[in-house]
């Protein structure tokens, strides 16, 4: 792993931040690093299911490990505080945002996951009243026409795999950095961000750590991370 931040300084978050919304709370969502429109830089995000605090703990550390004047690409670590404040999978009005956005096959009405990493998907969340209803769903947007990221990187949790439909170059780099299968998810995620890259031409991989305890995923995927995140380009 390249030169890192020395161990007592990464009790925080120091790179610049600024904000591109707020949530339905009301919360500022923030995006750290740099925040110009370069084609071809990446765009990372975390937490946008409140419930996947593993994904938001592992980007921070790896953003926490780059110097904060080395750190190349924009990283939002947490896309639905509201959910990750109260430990749900959709935000504070009960929304799974990766429902909600402005896709062809987005769908009103409710929508089901797991309760657990098994067993049937019978817990209920809705899809929101409209296409991107959702202030950190269209926030988000605006945000990705601001700065013509390509890819956009979505970090998820516990499926273990990398899903890219372009099997980009990136893709096939963390499938072989992590050593996981690049593998779509096995069902169906109308109005998720994956499917509204595809509509629009715009590259989404999505990064699913595997179902494992915090300090193992930091071990195994901060590295992969930091490395890239240093880089200008992906």
């Amino acid at each position: 792993m390249s030169e890192v931040t020395p161990r007592p300084e990464r009790g925080q978050v120091r790179a610049s931040d600024s904000t591109y919304g707020r949530s339905r709370d009301g919360i500022e969502l923030a995006v750290y690093g740099p925040r110009t429109r370069t084609h071809g830089r990446a765009l990372w995000l975390a937490g946008i299911h409140g419930d996947e605090l593993e994904t938001v703990a592992v980007l921070s550390a790896a953003v926490r490990l780059v110097p904060e004047e080395q750190l190349a690409q924009p990283v939002i670590l947490c896309a639905n505080p509201d959910g990750a404040l109260r430990g749900t999978r959709g935000n504070a009005v009960g929304v799974d945002l990766n429902r909600n956005f402005p896709t062809s096959d987005w769908h009103s009405g409710p929508t089901h996951y797991r309760w657990g990493s098994t067993g049937p998907q019978d817990v209920q969340l809705s899809t929101g009243d409209a296409p991107a209803s959702e202030p950190e769903v269209s926030a988000l947007l605006a945000l990705v026409e601001e700065l013509d990221p390509e890819p956009l990187v979505v970090v998820h949790a516990p499926l273990g795999l990398i899903d890219d439909p372009t099997e980009s170059a990136l893709a096939r780099e963390l499938a072989k950095a992590t050593g996981m299968p690049m593998s779509d998810v096995g069902y169906p995620t109308p109005g998720s961000f994956g499917s509204w890259g595809s509509d629009n031409g715009v590259p989404v991989v999505t990064y699913e750590f595997p179902l494992a305890a915090t300090e193992v995923l930091m071990r195994d995927h901060v590295p992969v991370l930091v490395e890239l995140l240093l880089n200008p380009g992906v």
